[in-house]
C-alpha cells in the first residue's frame, strides 16, 4: 500500500503503490485517482484506507484536478463541497493538512520547508515540468516564508528516461526548456527523462535536500503506469506536517 514513506524534522513524505485496496480490474487495487473510470465507491474506500494508514485523518487530504499545467495555489482547508481547482501545485502553512498529487508516470514532487512550516505537492509530468509547475510551486512556498535552502524534496516513482520514447522533435522541444531532460531509450530512440529534469530545475531554485525514487513505473508491475497499461489506476504521493 505505501511504498514509501520518511519523516524528516516532522515533516511527512509517502507514496503509495497499488496493492492494498479494493478497486477491481483494470484498476487493482489501491487505485486513488477518481476521474479514471473506476467505480466511485472504491475510489473513497482505497482513499480512506491509505489515508488512515499514514495516521492521516481522510477529510484533511487535499486533492486537485490536475490538468498538464504550470498553477500553485495556496489551501489552508479541504475544498469541502466545492470542485477541487484545475492546478498542478498545492502549498499550504496549515499543520496537520496533507496535500495530495496523483500520478501513473507523471513526476509526484513533494517539498517541505520544516523550519517555515510550508508543505507542496506538485504534478509534473512532461508539459508541466517545461511550463514550469515545479518553480511555481516553489515561490508559492516563498511567498509563505520557506527558504529553498531548507526545503527538502522527493519525487516518487515515474516513467524513467530509458523507456519514455518520444518524437525525436519532442525531445529537442523539451530539451530546449530543460537540457536535462534529454534522454535516449535503452533501445537507442529518443526520450524524455521528466524527473531528471524536475531536479535540475530544483537544484537551480537552491534545493539542496533532494532524492528521486529509483521506481520506473512502466518497468514496474507494482505500480500503475498509463503509458503501459492506458485504463489503469494512479499512484498517490503525500506530504503533511505534523
Amino acid at each position: 500500500m505505501i511504498g514509501r514513506r520518511e519523516s524528516v524534522s516532522g515533516a511527512h513524505f509517502a507514496f503509495t503503490d497499488r496493492w492494498g485496496g479494493v478497486s477491481a480490474a483494470p484498476y487493482e487495487e489501491l487505485n486513488l485517482g477518481g476521474a479514471v473510470g473506476d467505480d466511485p465507491g472504491a475510489v473513497r474506500v482505497n482513499r480512506e484506507l491509505a489515508a488512515k494508514s499514514l495516521g492521516v485523518d481522510p477529510a484533511r487530504v487535499v486533492w486537485m484536478n490536475q490538468v498538464h499545467g504550470a498553477d500553485a495555489v495556496v489551501v489552508d482547508e479541504p475544498w469541502g463541497e466545492s470542485p477541487a481547482p484545475e492546478v498542478d501545485a498545492i502549498v499550504t502553512a496549515r499543520r496537520g493538512l496533507a496535500l495530495a498529487v496523483l500520478t501513473a508516470d507523471c513526476v509526484p514532487v513533494l517539498l517541505a520547508d520544516p523550519v517555515a512550516g510550508v508543505v507542496a505537492a506538485a504534478h509534473a509530468g512532461r508539459p508541466g515540468m517545461t511550463a514550469g509547475v515545479v518553480p511555481a510551486a516553489v515561490r508559492a512556498m516563498t511567498e509563505l516564508g520557506a527558504d529553498p535552502a531548507r526545503i527538502v524534496a522527493r519525487t516518487g516513482p515515474a516513467v524513467c528516461g530509458r523507456c519514455y520514447e518520444v518524437p525525436e522533435a519532442m525531445r529537442d522541444e523539451v530539451a530546449a526548456v530543460e537540457p536535462a531532460a534529454h534522454a535516449t531509450t535503452s533501445w537507442g530512440t529518443p526520450a524524455v527523462d521528466v524527473a531528471a529534469g524536475v531536479h535540475a530545475q530544483l537544484e537551480r531554485l537552491g534545493v539542496r535536500d533532494r532524492e528521486q525514487s529509483p521506481v520506473c513505473t512502466l518497468e514496474s508491475a507494482d505500480h500503475f503506469s498509463y503509458r503501459r497499461d492506458r485504463a489503469t489506476g494512479r499512484l498517490a504521493g503525500y506530504v503533511w506536517l505534523d
